[in-house]
């Protein structure tokens, strides 16, 4: 017999000589020498177990020591970072000559980029704070104003603020493990610089064409909210979004026609006020962050000392979310049509036309996914279809030599489709187990259609839409394509160990349009060709989502697009053949609210 011979597998040759003395032969056993070797081992044994003993517990509290940060993160101390971000604007014009009939509010789509200094002091979790930023926009807008009467010749305004700044003051709360992730609201004064125009629409060809000119500063308020998560002792990355509101001064109109009777009506003034809602994603330095305070989020101490859920795993390899989205969205399409003949000199915001489909809510289905490499290197993509069945559009025109200074017909909206897709690559600059962020390069597409029902004049007799209000038969119909090249930024970080924020924000420098509008109604079936390239445009979004299990999530998440050409594009109206071209601008927006379900795998 050889004791110990069925453990064998579990001592190799270098086994301890505690564990190997233990195997005895049967002579060694029968002849007493087992006894000794005995009372021997298990001296070295005890002795041995009480210093292994003794190790381990030294081992253990320098472990705790060394994985767990002498504090939790402290947010006191100053910062400096830069921003990113866009949204949309609303500017108003009161009307010196009356209650509206129709527009007096521009839309602007605003692009924004710029910097921020602030200071905080924390008081156990309560983190309070002040904060100064200034932003760059790259922003414009134009809609009909001053529009009293179908006998006024009413106005074309347009807006393009150019720069914002706010002065704030802050309070968040620090939660998680270790204070890592801050919540906070904001508010304080801003202020912003809007430039912009009033222009008369075509007034018959008979007076010159008034404008007037509008540059100023003005002080308003801003409130705001955001998510601020540390990356690093000295860096954190933050998601905001911000309410700004504004009183406006008053701004010279000019004088405009009115007929029956025919009279001239004085220049007179409106008052401005503004609203926007910008969302961000910012980046900022903390000076004088002290290193040791500095958490090992991946270290599996902290990992446990988080909570009883497992954090979901980090891979420095390949991974891919891919998933899908239901997006419920609002959108709007413009064009505008000048009365000045493309290559003529005079101001092409003075218009003889336009068409506005709004209120075209929608439903789309998209399909998404992202590939993550080991060098940061990572693509994305996107890809959705949807359709509506609702809104409405409204066809202004200004004919006074025909006897119109303002018409105003409305349609409904049906038969809407929609499809888009987005297609990036890019760099994460900054990226660890529970964070990455990075810039991207990409192109972007929407293509849109929906057919024009029904005519109903809000101005001037009937017989303008020579069908009537009852009849709902197709009038018209309008085909949209735009593409356009994509710069821009992408965050994510998980907020706990389930939780996860994500933001992008892209900006379009350069947008290619193409368009077909057909009219049905008119004596002869006629359609526009339309053109338009330059401009630019805004993609914003941002999803929070929770992890389910490890690998699959559910999110929610808000999302607006714009795209715009520039104001010399063109549209030749096709009849008989094309006639010559004429200035144009062509505008639209999509925002709303997305659900998203996604698979990660690592």
């Amino acid at each position: 017999m050889i004791f110990g011979a069925a453990p064998a597998r579990y001592w190799g040759p270098g086994a301890p000589t505690i564990c190997r003395a233990a195997i005895l032969s049967e002579r060694d056993y029968n002849s007493g020498k087992f006894r000794a070797i005995f009372m021997r081992s298990r001296v070295l044994f005890l002795g041995a177990a009480t210093m292994a003993i003794a190790t381990t517990g030294t081992s253990m509290a320098n472990l705790g020591r060394e994985a767990l940060p002498p504090s939790v993160w402290n947010w006191s101390g100053g910062y400096i970072g830069g921003h990113v971000g866009g949204g949309y604007g609303r500017t108003s014009f009161t009307n010196p000559f009356g209650p509206p009939i129709y527009g007096d509010v521009v839309d602007i789509p605003s692009f924004v980029a710029g910097g921020q200094i602030g200071y905080n002091w924390q008081n156990n979790s309560w983190v309070y704070g002040l904060e100064l930023d200034a932003s760059a926009a790259v922003a414009s807008g134009s809609n009909t104003c001053l529009a009293a009467s179908d006998l006024i010749v009413s106005a074309n305004c347009n807006a393009a603020p150019n720069l914002f700044a706010t002065g704030t003051g802050r309070i968040g709360y620090a939660f998680g493990s270790l204070g890592q992730t801050l919540a906070y609201l904001k508010a304080g004064a801003a202020w912003q610089n809007n430039r912009g125009d009033i222009v008369n629409n075509f007034e018959g060809g008979d007076l010159p064409q008034e404008k007037t000119h509008f540059d100023y500063g003005q002080v308003g308020g801003v409130i705001g909210l955001g998510v601020e998560q540390a990356l690093t002792p000295s860096w954190s990355v933050n998601v905001e979004y911000d309410y700004l509101h504004f009183g406006g001064p008053s701004v010279a109109t000019a004088s405009t026609a009115k007929l029956s009777p025919s009279t001239i009506l004085p220049a007179s003034t409106t008052s401005l006020s503004s609203n926007y809602h910008i969302g961000k994603i910012g980046l900022n330095y903390h000076f004088g962050a002290d290193p040791e305070a500095a958490p090992k989020s991946d270290s599996p101490l902290h990992a446990r000392s988080a909570g009883s859920v497992p954090p979901i795993p980090y891979t420095s390899g390949w991974s891919f979310e891919g998933g899908s989205r239901l997006w419920l969205s609002r959108g709007r399409f413009q064009w505008d049509q000048s009365a000045v003949p493309y290559g003529w000199p005079e101001d092409p915001s003075i218009l003889i036309s336009r068409l506005t489909y709004h209120a075209l809510d929608g439903l789309s289905g998209e399909v998404f996914g992202r590939v993550d490499s080991p060098w940061g290197v990572f693509l994305k993509s996107s890809l959705g279809i949807g359709f509506f069945n609702k809104g409405k559009s409204n066809d202004e025109d200004w004919l006074p030599h025909e006897g119109y200074p303002y018409l105003n017909t409305r349609s409904g909206e049906s038969n809407g489709r929609f499809a888009y897709y987005t297609a990036d690559a890019g760099y994460d600059v900054l990226r660890s187990t529970n964070y990455k962020i990075g810039g991207f390069i990409g192109w972007a597409y929407y293509s849109q259609s929906s057919d024009s029902r029904g005519c109903v004049p809000l101005t001037n007799p009937q017989d303008f839409c020579r069908i009537k209000p009852s009849d709902d038969r197709i009038v018209g119909s309008q085909d949209t394509q735009w593409n356009a090249p994509r710069i821009g930024l992408s965050a994510e970080t998980m907020l706990t160990e389930r939780w996860r924020l994500n933001a992008d924000i892209a900006y379009l420098p350069w947008t290619d349009f193409k368009g077909r509008d057909n009219h049905l109604l008119r004596k002869k079936t006629t359609f526009s060709e339309q053109h338009g390239n330059g401009g630019g445009g805004v993609q914003v979004e941002g999803l929070l989502s929770y992890f389910v299990t490890n690998n699959i999530s559910l999110g929610v998440g808000g999302r607006y697009w714009a795209m715009w050409t520039k104001k010399e594009a063109d549209s030749a109206d096709c009849g008989n053949g094309c006639g010559s071209l004429g200035f144009a601008n062509y505008s639209m927006e999509r925002w709303g609210t997305f659900f998203q379900a996604s698979y990660k795998l690592n």
